[in-house]
């Protein structure tokens, strides 16, 4: 994406589905089968990952399945997508969980919960190999949702964001206009903020005429092409509002078990490979918009205070234990993590080098 990127338009697309393409079923059977997938992004390094696992399946199938790719909005908008996939209205999107989490707050739990000691990547891990996936399951049938879902590209701790000045306590945040999505906004409450959940094509002229002070969204590359460097100069990374997240890919469940074996496994394995895809092509993206933002567009980088993330986990623990006393199914998954992360995290943090020294001891 180039830096003459219309915002206005980021996360709109530009692609419009006639009735007759609405109207056209997948091809089901062994051999070319076409699945129409809408993504939430209409631009941006988030569009190019959703690509990139399409690319992976098409070049994977050999023609027998093919992904068409739709930007947001082409069809539905992003708050209807799970229904529409549900329906049959789009054979499949691409987006997170968070999107939809109006409709169960355990939503929040695949993605963007709370941080017990872990990050994206192992809440991967407790997906694949620690109960994750059948809770998830457990929970689309809970719901009535006729579709099948895989997790990918584990995500970065999102930064904290951007503000009208330094954050050096959690008092300056108090009753600050805030924009967040899913269960963080529960969280960010709890710390007396404001929250205001608005899409990502409308952060950035929301806080240029005030109706919100602060914002996030997810990482330097994307933030950097909203443009929130013209709105701020202050830009906080780390934090524990939304540490662990990562994409939903799903599928209308009738169209996925028509599919023949090896389709179904090119679908959840090329899933699976653009989950190191998107860890090695982003990170990279990141540092290097970073970088520019901090160097040549005259943003101040800060780390968010340990203070400010203590009373994060403080306002998690309130939130958890609230949800957890009123859904038995949330504090089912939430038990399953922690069971997950006190144990594989108990390894890791036995094992781990501390990375941060030796950084230090070659760059300072």
């Amino acid at each position: 994406m180039t830096n003459s990127l219309n915002r206005r338009n980021f996360l709109r697309g530009s692609a419009v589905v006639g009735a007759s393409t609405l109207a056209a079923p997948a091809i089901a059977g062994g051999h070319g089968t076409t699945l129409k997938m809408q993504a939430a992004w209409g631009g941006g390094i988030f569009l190019e990952n959703a690509n990139s696992y399409v690319k992976r399946v098409n070049e994977m199938s050999g023609g027998s399945v093919t992904i068409e790719l739709l930007p947001v909005n082409s069809v539905v908008k992003t708050s209807q997508m799970q229904d529409a996939v549900h329906r049959g209205v789009l054979d499949a999107a691409h987006y997170v969980p968070a999107y939809w989490y109006s409709k169960s707050k355990a939503a929040s739990l695949f993605g963007t919960g709370p941080c017990f000691g872990w990050s994206s990547q192992e809440v991967l891990g407790w997906i694949y190999y620690g109960g994750g996936q059948e809770l998830f399951d457990e929970l689309m049938a809970s719901l009535g949702l006729n579709v099948v879902s895989f997790f990918n590209s584990a995500m970065p701790a999102q930064p904290m964001g951007w503000f009208k000045e330094e954050i050096k306590d959690s008092s300056q945040m108090k009753g600050l206009k805030y924009r967040t999505v899913g269960l963080a906004a529960d969280v960010l409450l709890e710390m007396g903020m404001s929250v205001v959940q608005l899409p990502g094509g409308e952060i950035q002229p929301a806080m240029k005429s005030g109706l919100i002070d602060a914002a996030e969204f997810n990482n330097p590359t994307s933030d950097r092409d909203f443009g929130m460097q013209d709105v701020s100069k202050h830009y906080h990374l780390g934090s524990f509002h939304q540490s662990q997240e990562f994409f939903e890919v799903t599928f209308n469940k009738k169209k996925f078990d028509a599919l023949a074996d090896e389709q179904k496994a090119i679908l959840k394995y090329a899933s699976e490979a653009e989950n190191s895809n998107f860890y090695w092509h982003n990170t990279n993206r990141y540092a290097n918009d970073l970088d520019t933002l901090r160097n040549e567009q005259g943003v101040n980088v800060y780390r968010t205070p340990d203070s400010v993330m203590a009373e994060q986990l403080k306002a998690w623990d309130i939130v958890v234990d609230r949800i957890s006393g009123e859904d038995e199914f949330f504090a089912k998954v939430v038990d399953s993590q922690k069971a997950y992360a006190k144990r594989v995290m108990g390894y890791l943090n036995l094992n781990q080098p501390d990375y941060k020294m030796a950084y230090g001891h070659y760059f300072g």
